[in-house]
């Protein structure tokens, strides 16, 4: 018997590497003799860096870069298939999670961190790099990334403009001269299963500002800002124009198209694919994933739905263990089985706390009722 395990993460609870071993633990109480995988998953977002190491049995390495508002942090990303392909996120360098609440300002948050290790994975020599860029703290449409690689943006009397919100308004024209070397040579691929457009209703200034500190007349300025530079990007030849993803993490998405030549896909599907989690499938008995709160979007494509879509694929039952469920009958068309960890707290601070001993029970309590079915 060969049982799969593929979770997301719980949210501010545990990372799916941590998961994993939980449920692959009580897994093997009930069945001793099974062969237990375990492929921690991710989306993009945060422990996408983590999934991929581990699951690929890379190494992670260190550098200093710059934070969202200036200060230098120490930051890491991931080395896998013998240093080929580095996989970051770029909320180890520009994240929300690295500012203080009460400094959240995305006219002077950055993302000139992120291409710093960008840079770094170059200078080491890689061939591909997949990024994910959930999180973020900046909506400085990636300028701050695309400095730190050797592009000059340049106001009307050709000086290189501030970083951050407040600098993309200014830009008039950009330099390419000074890109570093090994830029055009590597493959991007950006992980993100945010579709929102780049500018307007449903852009990255309105949609996300807020969430970033932007006041409505940040919110504004900055929409209207990120509408200019499409219009140098697209007059330069940077890229031919808008895609579904361009408006995430501040517009990050659509400068890694622009200045990078960056390949935007989904998530999910981008770790499954990595992780060879089709593959592992084959012969299986049973794929377990799991994620934190399950919702009418888990149907739309997040990651539980792309495994078990895979998972059907191959003729293999899907078990889903969440934090919470908050659809119900829906979910057994995707899912064969489906369970909450909520064992009755009454608050997210006490959900968070016993993450770890709910998932363990649940986890025993299902293989004990799988063991007469599989």
């Amino acid at each position: 018997m060969k049982i799969v395990i593929a979770p997301d993460s719980f949210k501010d609870a545990l990372r799916s590497p941590e998961i994993c071993d939980i449920i692959a633990s009580q897994y093997a109480k009930v069945f001793p003799d099974a062969e237990i995988i375990k492929i921690p998953m991710a989306d993009g977002g945060e422990g996408t860096t983590e999934a991929l190491v581990y699951a690929l049995k890379g190494k992670m390495v260190e550098l200093e870069v710059t934070a969202p508002l200036g200060n230098r942090i120490t930051a890491s990303y991931g080395l896998v298939d013998n240093g080929k392909t580095a996989v970051m996120e770029m909320a180890a360098a520009s994240g929300i999670e690295l500012v203080p609440r009460e400094k959240l300002n995305p006219m002077k948050t950055t993302t000139f961190g992120t291409g710093e290790l960008i840079k770094d994975a170059i200078d080491r020599g890689v061939e591909q790099i997949i990024i994910g860029i959930g999180g973020s703290a900046t909506v400085d449409g990636g300028i701050g990334m695309a400095a730190a690689l050797g592009y000059k943006l340049l106001d009307a009397d050709g000086n290189e403009v501030a970083l951050g919100g407040f600098g993309l308004s200014k830009i008039v024209s950009i330099d390419s001269s000074s890109v570093i070397d090994g830029l055009d040579r590597v493959s991007i691929k950006v992980a993100s299963d945010v579709t929102n457009p780049l500018t307007g209703t449903n852009g990255a200034a309105r949609v996300y500002g807020p969430q970033k500190g932007a006041t409505p007349d940040m919110v504004e300025e900055l929409d209207n800002a990120l509408a200019a530079l499409e219009k140098i990007l697209l007059s330069g030849g940077f890229y031919k124009g808008g895609a579904e993803g361009d408006g995430a993490a501040g517009g990050l998405g659509a400068a890694l198209r622009a200045f990078c030549g960056g390949e935007l896909v989904s998530g999910a599907n981008l770790i499954a694919e990595a992780a060879n989690l089709a593959g592992h499938l084959e012969g299986a008995s049973l794929l377990i994933t799991g994620e934190g709160k399950t919702d009418s979007q888990t149907l739309c494509g997040k990651l539980p739905a792309v495994v078990a879509s895979l998972a059907k694929e191959k003729n293999v039952p899907t078990l889903l263990i969440s934090g919470a469920l908050l659809i119900r009958e829906e979910l057994l068309e995707m899912f064969d089985y489906a369970v909450s960890t909520s064992c009755g707290q009454s608050s997210l601070e006490e959900l968070l706390r016993d993450a770890p001993k709910d998932i363990s029970f649940i986890a025993l309590n299902t293989a004990k009722m799988l063991k007469t079915a599989l």
